[in-house]
């Protein structure tokens, strides 16, 4: 009786099963990553804004608080963009002529708010509310980054669900020195 198939075969046979069978791991592996890649999460995005705002600059190097612009973070779901006329508070004065500032000027005259592109963005089934995060002592950093010391704002963490249920299960520390809740003593038995 003659042989249909040469021996080799089998071994053709054997890495075609395995690779039917690592087919799947693989493909459950890629969509794992890219599902986490900063292409989809937008973690190190920094989106284009009508005005090169450094709060690198405003922060760390003037010294504006981040509630001075921000005013609602303390007691709203949202932290807030400032009105034009906050801007112009120092603005009025300084850089007057400045041509990068000239769409601040226009929205100031003609009332028009200036349309900022979020950094952060959020899948809309998700509900975050700035001000118990803060109240309970969450550091804005933990969530922005260094923000005061980026030219221009991007986006510092993925914003995944795994990313905040980390938080949630051990918030201790991510929670700010001045609002961490005291530890308890530890007793012993004598």
């Amino acid at each position: 009786m003659a042989q249909i198939f040469r021996p080799s075969a089998n071994t053709v046979v054997r890495l075609a099963l395995l690779a039917l069978a690592l087919l799947p791991l693989a493909g459950v592996g890629l969509a794992m990553g890219v599902v986490r890649s900063e292409y989809l999460t937008g973690r190190d995005r920094t989106p284009t804004q009508p005005v090169p705002f450094s709060h690198a600059h405003h922060t760390a190097e003037v010294g504006i608080d981040c509630r001075y612009c921000h005013t609602a973070v303390e007691v709203s779901a949202r932290a807030g963009i400032p009105p034009t006329a906050t801007c112009m508070t120092c603005h009025s004065q300084l850089w007057t002529d400045a041509e990068m500032l000239e769409p601040v000027r226009r929205s100031f005259a003609t009332g028009e708010r200036l349309r900022w592109t979020p950094v952060n963005r959020l899948p809309g089934y998700v509900y975050f509310d700035h001000s118990i995060h803060v109240a309970k002592g969450v550091a804005c950093t933990t969530c922005h980054g260094g923000v005061g010391a980026m030219r221009l704002t991007r986006q510092h963490a993925p914003l995944t669900m795994g990313w905040c249920l980390d938080c949630h299960r051990n918030p201790g520390p991510r929670l700010s020195r001045r609002s961490r809740p005291p530890v308890p003593p530890r007793f012993t038995r004598s």
